[in-house]
């Protein structure tokens, strides 16, 4: 097997490239503390939240963008990049680029690929495809995903976690890597090499090609980052356990996902009182305290006698 690909060290970069890739990170772990979205959610069905990925990613991400902008002292403290600004473009990769407008069109100093990720949605996992060619990424260019969720869990205002945030061409390396010589095809026969656009470059517009293609994919999963493991695995499971209302993102999804698939009441309580005894043999401590704040809640809105 080939080596595993590496990060590249920031040490290597330009120092001007160095300082602005540091604030830039900085300055995307501090949105939990200066994200704001002012519109208030609500009315939706409990089982009907799981759409909101769909319905409120764009509106996330321009938010995240809009919080970025409000963040330049963070990344450019020494005002080396006051012509440029934060702009999203979602027809061409990276959909954020730190960009100023020149007489022959803009000037690119940075690209973030973003993705926003409802906590509560059904997969329990980011569902961003990431699937440009290593060569379109700058060294300094980043992809990252924001965790959102609703203040009041099924309502409120959305409010963000920290977010993932990982080199560029490394992720795309990796997913490459991890692709063709570390996961298991069902059928081990099947080809499971990548074709890569021979002319990829950063910054491209929208009409050139830069994506990988795989030899076959039958189940249309080349590109999902959180399947190429262990690549986000340490952030999903501390994005799970981040509390909404006191309970972990973990449980709702998980109680949120039962009703989804189970509409009649009885079933859904037996799958409720075995997730609580399943819990107690497995994680008794931590994950039944959890389980019985869960089923207090559910007290509270129900006819039901939860035991």
């Amino acid at each position: 097997m080939p080596s595993a690909p590496e990060r590249i060290p920031p040490d290597t970069f330009p120092p001007e490239k160095k300082a602005l890739y540091d604030g830039v990170h900085a300055a995307l772990a501090a949105l939990p503390a200066y994200f704001e979205f002012d519109n208030t959610i609500g009315g939706i069905d409990a089982t009907d939240l799981h759409n909101l990925n769909t319905l409120m990613g764009a509106a996330i991400e321009v938010q995240v963008v809009e919080a970025l902008n409000g963040l330049r002292t963070v990344w450019d403290p020494d005002r080396q990049w006051t012509d440029y600004s934060f702009v999203r473009s979602a027809q061409a990769f990276p959909d954020v680029r730190l960009v100023r407008r020149t007489a022959t069109g803009t000037d690119t100093a940075l690209g973030v690929e973003l993705k926003g990720w409802f906590l509560l949605a059904k997969e329990g996992v980011p569902s961003l495809r990431y699937k440009v060619a290593p060569a379109a990424c700058e060294p300094w260019d980043l992809v990252c995903v924001v965790p959102w969720y609703l203040n009041n869990a099924v309502a409120g205002t959305a409010q963000v976690t920290t977010p993932w945030v990982e080199q560029a061409r490394y992720a795309a390396q990796w997913r490459d890597h991890w692709w063709e010589h570390i996961r298991v095809p069902k059928d081990p026969s099947a080809p499971r090499g990548v074709a890569v656009p021979p002319d990829a470059a950063p910054y491209p517009s929208k009409a050139d090609l830069v994506s990988v293609v795989p030899e076959r994919d039958g189940g249309d999963n080349f590109g999902r980052l959180p399947r190429c493991r262990p690549l986000m695995d340490a952030f999903i499971a501390d994005a799970l356990d981040h509390t909404i209302l006191g309970i972990p993102a973990r449980d709702w999804q998980a109680f949120l996902h039962i009703h989804s698939d189970n509409a009649d009441p009885e079933v859904v309580l037996a799958k409720i009182l075995s997730m609580k005894k399943r819990t107690k043999a497995e994680e008794k401590a931590l994950l039944d305290a959890d389980v019985e704040n869960l089923l207090a809640i559910l007290r509270s809105i129900s006819a039901y006698d939860f035991g």
